[in-house]
């Protein structure tokens, strides 16, 4: 500070140190000395909402009368409602599109607003952000591998990963599910990689970028399911041990057992002794007995939604500090769901920005912002009481066939329409290096085959079952979502 400005600074400092430094400063000793505690002790005194949040969904409202919890959330649980029912508002079947819900709406808006800003500047701007949206989920997943491998009960999770069931080899849908999933890590036939690749130099070997970008997805992929499963199978051992200890308490209430006595290892032992011993007694007890087993909660398995929103917060809740892991979790989502939207965004852009007659009537600027006002359009679609039922919808089945009849024209075009000799001569000329035989016949006969034969599966299967079906969550009969033993009674029509 120059000597000059010496004086003139002298009069705001002076009226800050009286205005905000004096008072603000008694105002942190005298909180310290009334609460005699430190900064989050004595914020918690205050309010317990000044100390971090509870977690929502961590336990159910109470009802109307304030007499107990809201019968809805105790049939299901706590984690459930608060997706469905808070969240979702959800109704019971997709006849009822009831209202759109303003939240789900506005994070929608929110959403493409940040994506119209990242692509406004072109490709250069939405690959720098790429860079970002991909690479801070790995450091989510590196903090949450190793809390999850702490966890109590995650190597039931990993060992149920590794331990192949192999009567689901001989199941078309797991090939289905699998192809799915490639075709979605990769972004096959989203036409974004095309987009991307279309700014690549004609030198470049992309020969060696897909190897190598296959087998890191690949990679990415097992070391995200090597943490989904440490933290599944500590929900699972936690809702296993639960059950147990309900029961354990329940036997021991019933029959005047003495605390301690009966144990998870005894259990069924103790429970043949009473059934054989009081049989009047234990027949009035016997329906409130749940058969607690470990392989049948982790045969509860979920996907898309439940996985992401029920099955981790449901884990979350039950770890401590478990503010830090939900926000860390949720902005790990949001990062990968901005870094899809981006991608996707740009297969789009890229043809309508090539096409000159688009480009002279209009701004890029201006075709950004159409295309992102377009998709947000239709995404309001999914914010409706029954849009999570579209959701489903367009999940099994719209995106699956698309993507398969996508990538089949796409190799058929390229080897027979194109020609695959002339392809071949084409990179060769840019690379200048000849095509290997294993990409030949992959290309021209092994790739395009086994997706005709999973298309005619699918086909099939559709054609069999007479109806698309989805999961519907019945406020009078949950917990209907999720899991496969609600199917039966949870599936609806769509027509």
């Amino acid at each position: 500070m120059d000597l000059e400005e010496a004086g003139s600074f002298l009069v705001p400092y002076l009226i800050m140190l009286i205005v905000e430094g004096m008072p603000l400063l008694y105002l942190e000793l005298a909180v310290g000395q009334r609460m005699r505690q430190g900064s989050i002790g004595a914020w918690r005194t205050i309010s317990p909402y000044l100390s971090g949040d509870p977690l929502p969904w961590s336990v159910c409202p109470l009802n109307a009368n304030h007499t107990g919890y809201d019968a809805e959330c105790e049939q299901a649980s706590s984690t459930k409602y608060f997706w469905y029912r808070k969240t979702l508002n959800i109704s019971p079947s997709i006849q009822d599109s009831g209202s759109l819900q303003w939240e789900p709406a506005l994070c929608l808006l929110l959403a493409w607003l940040v994506v119209y800003l990242c692509i406004l500047r072109g490709t250069e701007s939405t690959g720098q952000v790429v860079y970002f949206t991909a690479s801070m989920p790995y450091c989510v997943l590196i903090i949450y591998l190793i809390r999850g491998l702490t966890l109590h009960g995650a190597t039931n999770g990993l060992l149920y990963m590794f331990t192949p069931k192999l009567e689901q080899l001989a199941n078309p849908k797991a090939w289905i599910n699998a192809a799915t999933q490639i075709f979605f890590s990769l972004g096959l036939g989203f036409g974004s990689l095309i987009a991307f690749a279309s700014y690549n130099e004609p030198s470049n070997n992309c020969q060696k970028h897909a190897i190598i970008v296959s087998l890191i997805n690949s990679s990415t992929s097992i070391f995200a399911s090597v943490v989904t499963f440490s933290i599944y199978g500590f929900k699972a051992t936690f809702n296993y041990e639960s059950c147990l200890n309900r029961v354990i308490l329940l036997l021991t209430n019933s029959f005047d057992l003495e605390d301690g006595f009966l144990t998870a290892s005894n259990l069924e032992q103790v429970k043949g002794y009473l059934a054989s011993t009081y049989p009047d007694q234990y027949s009035k007890v016997f329906p409130l007995i749940k058969n607690c087993s470990l392989e049948s909660e982790l045969d509860t398995a979920v996907q898309g939604t439940g996985l992401a929103f029920i099955v981790y917060t449901e884990a979350i809740k039950n770890m401590e500090v478990s503010q830090l892991w939900s926000v860390l979790y949720f902005f790990m989502l949001l990062m990968l769901g901005i870094g899809s939207m981006l991608g996707n965004t740009a297969a789009i852009l890229t043809p309508l920005t090539d096409s000159k007659a688009i480009t002279r009537h209009l701004p890029k600027e201006a075709i950004s912002g159409l295309v992102c006002l377009l998709n947000c359009a239709v995404g309001l679609v999914f914010t409706l009481e029954a849009g999570n039922y579209w959701f489903d919808i367009f999940n099994d089945y719209a995106a699956t066939l698309s993507l398969l009849l996508i990538v089949l024209v796409e190799t058929i075009a390229v080897c027979y329409v194109y020609g695959l000799r002339r392809f071949e001569s084409d990179l060769q000329a840019m690379t200048g290096r000849t095509l290997s035989w294993y990409w030949k016949i992959m290309w021209a006969g092994v790739s395009p085959l086994l997706i005709i034969s999973l298309l005619l599966f699918y086909l099939s299967d559709y054609i069999l079952t007479g109806t698309l079906q989805y999961q519907a969550w019945d406020a009078s009969q949950v917990p209907a979502l999720p899991g496969p033993q609600a199917a039966s009674r949870a599936q609806a029509l769509v027509f």
